[in-house]
Parts: C-alpha cells; sequence; structure tokens
C-alpha cells in the first residue's frame, strides 16, 4: 500500500525547499543550500559574505505530523554581527504573518512530481522558533542556529 502524500517526507522537503527558494532569490548575494551541516559554501573558488543552510531534522508521522528544520544562517567579515542580524531578521520574517491570529506563517504543502505540475495538499504550519545565540566558527565567520517546528495534518 503506498503512503498518503501528506505523510510523504520528499513531500514536506520538496514544500521548504520550494518556498525558501522562492522567498530568498532575490536577497542579493546571498548563498541557500540544503543539508550542508554548517559549512560556509565556496563557489567557483569564491568565498561567500552571507549563506543560509536548511538542514532536515525530526519528522514524526502521524495524524497531527511534526517536522523540524534548522536554519543556519551564516555571515564572514562581519566583526559586530549586524549582518548576521539582519539576515536572520529577513529570514524569521518569511516565517511569520502578521495577518495570522496566532503570527505563524502557513507554507504551502505541496506533493511534488518530477516530471508535472506539483498540486496543493494542505499546509505547513510554523509552530515553533527557536534561535541559538550567536556563534562564531574557528575562520571567524559568525552563524545562528534557527529551529524551526512544523505541524501539518496527514493521513498515516
Amino acid at each position: 500500500m503506498a503512503l498518503d502524500p501528506t505523510a510523504r517526507e520528499s513531500n514536506f522537503k520538496d514544500s521548504i525547499k520550494k518556498y525558501f527558494v522562492e522567498s530568498l532569490k532575490d536577497t542579493e548575494n546571498l548563498h541557500i543550500a540544503f543539508d550542508k551541516s554548517l559549512s560556509a559554501p565556496y563557489l567557483i573558488g569564491v568565498t561567500q559574505k552571507k549563506w543560509v543552510v536548511i538542514n532536515w531534522g525530526a519528522f514524526m508521522r502521524g495524524t497531527l505530523s511534526e517536522a523540524s528544520i534548522d536554519i543556519n544562517c551564516g555571515t564572514r567579515q562581519d566583526n559586530e554581527g549586524f549582518q548576521l542580524a539582519q539576515l536572520c531578521d529577513k529570514v524569521l520574517g518569511y516565517l511569520s504573518d502578521e495577518d495570522a491570529t496566532h503570527g505563524m506563517k502557513t507554507i504551502t504543502f505541496y506533493r511534488s512530481f518530477p516530471n508535472s505540475a506539483w498540486v496543493k495538499i494542505g499546509g505547513l504550519l510554523v509552530w515553533n522558533i527557536i534561535e541559538s545565540g550567536t556563534l562564531e566558527a574557528p575562520d571567524e565567520s559568525k552563524y545562528k542556529i534557527i529551529t524551526v517546528v512544523f505541524k501539518f495534518a496527514s493521513k498515516f
């Protein structure tokens, strides 16, 4: 028996990727990557000055499923961490919704297909956001980890 699309981890990951790539694509000089731990990106031999890496956390299936991601925001050559604060504020802005009564964003949940249009199957509600303090890597890059917990209806 096939797993219901609302209980598929692949649909969750594809929906999150689509949302963040489309939301952050116009941010100047920002590199977005997935599943790369805390590593700072190097593109064609060029060191990036600010980046966002999204890593996958726990995925718990049920009638009310829960999944988490870690968003690693990083900056380089940012002595006082001001650029990091701006980057984190921008990312957090995409996770909040001032029009919602609870203030949290609902991200469209899609059933993804490799060769045809994706179909909306629900919503991924931002349930909780946990921010780390500012951390510093050995190369003096600054970063912050934003853990986001989502809840969504599913058939499992």
